[in-house]
């Protein structure tokens, strides 16, 4: 917890409740904000740290509690309330002009003015003081876009403090960057510190967590879990009040996932050095038939990027794929879909689920799509396979002609794995399937997985429940930082050992048992 020696709070956030229609996003959260301390804000998916970052920012308007900088209490309807108040971000997706120069970049809004009219000489000087003042020699005439996006990051943040902010606030900043460009990043971050700048950090790369952060808050479901020292709270102990259990609890979990695999044969599909720069660090991954492969590691550590590339949805810059023994050249995913792979996003509503059109619809897009505009499906088709796997997932309720915007979480989800069940795939892409559904739903589709897999369906499994991957898989790859950082065996794997790989600085690669 706050040590005494703690430097003064510049932001005091009491109590903050944010609601939306039907959703309390955050319920009364306290957080502190020192000056010349970096803060990190930690969570899952969900716990509520970009609503609280966009309250603090003036984008949404509290429903209850206050807002205090400097001692003085404040209303922020807008950014520009914020603004005013010394309190400027930098977003993940830079928020700069790309075919502007890197000069009007930095004083965009400040520019100098002489007789009423823009000074660019003058505007250009004191931008390079700004640059200077971060240790950047950049030429302010040259174009934006002809920087790396590291150093656009660092030209937003120069931009930031044209206004003298007393807070800064980062939100995921190096989910892009290569090492060499994080340590930049960093150096820049310290040195703002130092000069008594309170900066709030967002990142889910766990050792950066460590590398920059003096102090963590932890959020959990919209609530405060609590305030730490960072070198007084272990990456264990972190991710267990992140994930909302005590690792004791989760290892009481019974699993299921003790079949034998044969591994004796090629496997359906072998990834090799696959990776994507400044995405995901090349990595590793076979899947057999039969067998469910999870993927588990916190959210931000290269999972959805990982199966991304096995699909073809990002094209790899790095690596080899072969599904059956043969090379497969998968940069589109109708090129993984012509392999008979299927993938289910973790986004269902804006990647997967078409809300305007019915449930049978729905199921019957990944044929039509599979098939061509110019062989439809014949009615009688049509019908026989949604009623199938209408009953086969239990779908409620079981009308083909429901509009699926209307059904809940868990059908909708049932309807997207009946969508690629029905194209009859030799591999399945799960990714977070049973993520905001209700228990009884997400038990379907868990024994829907096991049966699957037992009829000889590869499966690969992602889910940031570690229980749920333990459970379901026989084998998990293990992610971190973008990067594949080993692989154990279920069978003989506790989710505690599991959470302490994840945690542990420089983890070796485990290998996996049958």
């Amino acid at each position: 917890m706050a040590a005494d020696s703690a430097p003064p709070p510049v932001v005091r956030m009491r109590g903050i409740s944010v609601e939306f229609p039907g959703v309390k996003a955050l319920d009364e959260v306290d957080f502190t904000l020192r000056g010349g301390e970096v803060h990190t804000l930690m969570g899952e998916n969900g716990a509520g740290k970009s609503t609280l970052i966009k309250a603090l920012t003036g984008v949404y308007g509290i429903t209850a509690g206050e807002i205090s900088v400097s001692g003085t209490p404040r209303v922020f309807r807008s950014t520009a309330d914020a603004e005013a108040a010394g309190i400027s971000t930098v977003y993940q997706e830079v928020n700069l002009c790309a075919n502007l120069s890197v000069g009007e970049n930095v004083m965009l809004g400040h520019e100098k003015r002489r007789f009423g009219r823009i000074d660019w000489r003058a505007t250009h000087r004191e931008a390079e003081t700004h640059l200077a003042n971060l240790g950047l020699a950049l030429d302010t005439r040259s174009l934006l876009s002809s920087h790396s996006i590291a150093v656009q990051q660092l030209v937003a943040i120069s931009r930031a403090m044209v206004t003298d902010a007393t807070v800064l606030v980062l939100d995921e900043p190096t989910s892009s960057l290569d090492r060499g460009e994080v340590e930049q990043l960093f150096g820049v971050i310290r040195d703002l510190r130092d000069r008594g700048v309170a900066i709030l950090f967002v990142t889910h790369f766990l050792d950066q967590v460590y590398e920059i952060s003096d102090r963590l808050t932890v959020l959990r479901n919209g609530r405060l879990v609590g305030e730490y020292l960072a070198k007084d709270l272990p990456r264990g102990e972190l991710i267990s009040l992140m994930i909302g259990r005590q690792l004791d609890e989760l290892d009481a979990i019974s699993r299921s996932a003790d079949r034998e695999i044969d591994r004796t044969g090629t496997p359906v599909l072998r990834a090799t050095e696959l990776g994507r720069k400044g995405v995901l660090e090349p990595a590793d991954l076979d899947v057999y038939d039969g067998e469910v492969v999870g993927i588990a590691g916190l959210l931000g550590s290269g999972r959805t990027e990982l199966v991304r590339l096995l699909y073809g949805a990002d094209r790899p810059d790095s690596g080899r794929i072969e599904v059956r023994g043969r090379h497969a050249r998968i940069t589109a995913p109708r090129h993984a879909i012509d392999r008979r792979i299927a993938f289910s996003s973790e986004d269902r509503r804006a990647e997967g689920i078409v809300g305007e059109l019915t449930v049978a619809e729905n199921i019957i897009l990944g044929i039509q799509a599979k098939r061509g505009a110019l062989r439809p499906v014949r009615r009688a088709e049509r019908d026989a396979i949604v009623d199938e796997y209408i009953a086969a997932l239990g779908v409620r309720p079981a009308d083909p002609n429901a509009l699926v915007r209307n059904l809940s979480g868990g059908n909708q989800q049932k309807v997207l794995l009946a969508r690629w069940l029905a194209t009859a795939p030799q591999l399945i892409i799960l990714d977070e399937p049973t993520r905001g559904i209700d228990v009884g739903a997400k038990a379907d589709i868990q024994r829907k997985v096991a049966e699957l897999s037992e009829r000889g369906l590869a499966v690969v499994f992602i889910s940031s429940e570690l229980e749920e991957v333990l459970r379901i898989a026989q084998r998990v790859a293990v992610m971190r930082d973008r990067r594949k950082i080993g692989e154990l065996a279920s069978h003989d794997t506790e989710v505690g050992t599991l959470v302490d790989f994840i945690a542990q600085e420089s983890p070796e690669s485990a290998e996996h048992v049958a």
